[in-house]
């Protein structure tokens, strides 16, 4: 069985004071957790505190965006040696708000995959489609185009760590919710262009999570659809009582499914 994991993106959110608070409310509540990876994913001035406070623990942290070059004359970015070095696992990769504030594209998202699986983390790649998309009937070849164009060029065996997290533009931040189904049709399209693409096995094995205004009170029945692996959760892992409540029903749930 896939492995589930529910990461919290913090965004621009958090000074250094608020972002130990949180992190260490977020630690005592999780530390018994063994069945779930659980990701944090604070603001690139915080990761280097955050990165030793979980040290040892069963939370990992995770940057928001990079670069795709090593280093460089580029001012204002952060390339993933830098995240790997503060003791990043993980890095967001083209999440909604990046392909609508500041320009990501399929192939930015495309290089920086690259970059991140160079440096042995785990990419989280972010595909969704806008209301109007949705409305007009073009959710899955949207979201089948980005999926496509980000990984294009890769190999099977390039992306054996690969997450993907399917979040409806119009469902993040805004407190709507894409229903269970309308979700897990989404997720079960990606799947099926995985086999696709690649193979099969890779298919059965990739982690597929949601995110978009997921919440503890509709945490459980998303995570219960068979092609749903996990959350990115946005706002809701601002508050570390929802954010544990939403690690546990998740870790609860993962047990039930393997018993």
């Amino acid at each position: 069985m896939r492995r589930p994991i529910i990461s919290g993106n913090w965004k621009m959110y958090k000074d250094i004071n608020e972002a130990i608070e949180l992190a260490n409310a977020v630690k005592r509540g999780v530390f018994d957790v063994e069945n779930v990876e659980i990701v944090i994913c604070p603001s690139f001035t915080n990761l280097s505190e955050l990165g030793e406070m979980f040290v040892g623990s069963n939370v990992s942290v995770g940057g928001q965006n990079c670069y795709w070059e090593k280093e460089g004359a580029y001012t204002g970015e952060i390339s993933v040696p830098m995240l790997k070095s503060v003791g990043c696992s993980y890095v967001i990769v083209g999440h909604s708000e990046r392909r609508k504030y500041f320009g990501e594209t399929d192939e930015t998202v495309n290089r920086k995959i690259a970059a991140v699986l160079e440096e042995e983390l785990v990419p989280i790649m972010c595909v969704g489609e806008t209301l109007e998309e949705r409305e007009a009937g073009k959710t899955l070849e949207v979201v089948k185009d980005q999926v496509v164009g980000g990984l294009r060029n890769f190999q099977e065996t390039q992306l054996e760590t690969l997450v993907i997290a399917y979040e409806p533009v119009w469902a993040i931040g805004t407190g709507k919710t894409a229903t269970p189904g309308q979700a897990q049709e989404v997720h079960a399209m990606i799947r099926s262009l995985m086999a696709e693409c690649f193979s099969p096995a890779f298919a059965d094995a990739v982690r597929i999570l949601y995110g978009g205004s997921v919440k503890p009170d509709n945490v459980g029945e998303l995570m219960a659809e068979r092609d749903i692996d996990g959350g990115l959760i946005g706002g809701a892992s601002l508050k570390a009582e929802g954010f544990v409540d939403m690690v546990k029903t998740t870790s609860q749930l993962y047990a039930e499914k393997k018993g």
